[in-house]
């Protein structure tokens, strides 16, 4: 099931207008951009009843057992803040929102309906507007803005990956200060890894209106025009990712349609509270996919998806865009809605024998409350054996960059993930978003058990995909062996 206010925004609500939070707004400070915000979405904070439901859904709170680190406690900062109480500059105000991963396990289990996550991202804009994010957040957000130094970047990264130095480091840097910022680091490149390295060819570049032919046997997509979001991260280090998404749509009788001009969803810089660059990204992908002429919008990393199903949200104050937000963000589906939602059901391939943990991603277990279609994608899969993660609901601890900005506490949640994830006893682990195949994969590798039998990580998308290679969906292009190419 796809929670409806993820498709357009949520009708009357408020955001902050174009020129970001706190400017020329009543008050003429932080103060009153927040207490501005929240009270133009109907005083969401007194939806709060304070009835303590989410405190064991807080991965935070669970650790740390401050009320301060629990949603309530932190929408009670929201709170002192916006009516002036309390100065968002303060310790307080800036430690326990930065502490909080966004999760948003706390909306899954509120009988209120508080939507935290929304409130979450206005009350840190105005954090960072009492006092800017620190170096390393700004530095990749910069990188993320801009194009050419971004794709330099992932570049560089994929190239540092093919030598496995990034494999040698996390085991053998430090684990403390900044070495070990950096082993962790290399862990996560390292974990980025294709599971299956003799995969499928890249598919040819996209050109013209439509990328390749559909098989005459593939009902389910009928012709309807699909654009991919392409994304950042997902495209620099898991472009095998998108690769297979565009064979598998095209193997369910879907037109998967070039989108020039689409970018960076901006989910990042919402999440940091840095909604003026979020919104200058979704006024581009909106542009750029309204132009195309889709019918659906399928997204393949999770935190993506939550992000352009709320554009309607983030330039509800925009007159221009605020209609054409929400327009845009009900066609944008997550994969596994596009294959196994609504009544359709994916090709079955061959079989692919063997056994793979599932692990949900927040984002797309609480922020888009969809929970069956992945499992309906993996279990197309003849000769798959699926087991679903225990405490599957909580967060691994990536978070975006929190893994990076957060080690002691991220690294906390993240091994009691990747305990988790062992438990099971799968060669294999599958979760569809990047920061959280990233986070998982480095985790089970750091996380002192040896790097002998650490399960791999891939996406759902690219084990459906295996299947249709080995059924002979593609053709020439299900030829093994790819040299050179980004993956």
């Amino acid at each position: 099931m796809t929670r409806s206010s993820g498709a357009g925004g949520r009708g009357g609500r408020g955001g902050q207008g174009e020129h970001g939070v706190g400017a020329d707004l009543p008050g003429g400070g932080p103060e009153g951009a927040l207490s501005h915000a929240l009270g133009a979405v109907g005083s969401q904070l007194d939806h709060c009843v304070h009835c303590g439901f989410c405190l064991p859904a807080c991965p935070t709170y669970i650790r740390l057992g401050d009320e301060a680190d629990s949603p309530r406690g932190r929408l009670h900062l929201m709170g002192a803040v916006s009516e002036g109480r309390l100065d968002p500059g303060s310790p307080a105000f800036q430690l326990h929102l930065d502490r909080c991963l966004g999760c948003r396990a706390c909306e899954t289990v509120c009988p209120s309906g508080v939507e935290y996550g929304y409130l979450l991202e206005r009350a840190r804009a105005v954090a960072r507007e009492a006092r800017p994010a620190d170096r390393g957040t700004r530095l990749l957000l910069g990188l993320v803005e801009r194009p050419i130094p971004f794709r330099i970047w992932m570049a560089l990264s994929r190239i540092l990956r093919r030598t496995r130095l990034p494999r040698l480091l996390a085991r053998h840097l430090p684990s403390q200060g900044l070495a070990g910022q950096a082993r962790f680091g290399m862990a996560m490149l390292a974990a980025s890894e294709p599971v299956f390295p003799n995969g499928l060819e890249e598919a040819p570049a996209l050109g013209g209106e439509s990328v390749g032919t559909a098989s005459p046997d593939a009902p389910p997509g009928k012709g309807t025009r699909v654009g991919v979001l392409m994304g950042c991260v997902q495209d620099g280090l898991f472009h095998r990712v998108n690769q297979a998404t565009i064979r598998v749509l095209e193997a369910n009788g879907f037109q998967v349609v070039q989108v020039p001009g689409q970018g960076c969803c901006g989910a990042l810089h919402a999440h940091a509270g840095a909604l003026d660059g979020a919104r200058e990204m979704a006024r581009r992908n909106i542009a750029a996919f309204e132009a195309a002429g889709v019918d659906e919008v399928a997204v393949n990393a999770a935190g993506c998806g939550a992000a352009m199903k709320e554009y309607g949200d983030l330039l509800a104050d925009d007159a221009q865009w605020k209609d054409r937000a929400r327009v845009l963000g009900a066609r944008v589906l997550d994969i596994s809605q596009v294959l196994a939602g609504n009544g359709r059901t994916p090709r079955s391939g061959a079989p692919v024998e063997g056994r793979v943990a599932y692990d949900p991603p927040c984002h797309l277990l609480h922020a888009q409350r969809v929970v069956t279609p992945p499992l309906r994608v993996l279990n197309a899969i003849p000769g798959l054996e699926v087991t679903e993660v225990r405490d599957g609901a909580e967060c691994c601890g990536g978070a975006g960059i929190y893994g990076l900005t957060h080690p002691e506490l991220g690294g906390s949640i993240g091994r009691d993930k990747a305990e988790a994830v062992r438990e099971t006893g799968a060669p294999l682990v599958t979760t569809g978003n990047p920061g959280c195949a990233m986070q998982i994969g480095a985790m089970l590798r750091l996380d002192g058990k040896g790097v002998d039998g650490v399960p791999g990580v891939c996406h759902p998308i690219e084990l459906l995909d295996e299947s249709y290679r080995r059924a002979g969906f593609y053709g020439l292009r299900g030829r093994i062996g790819t040299k050179g190419g980004r993956s």
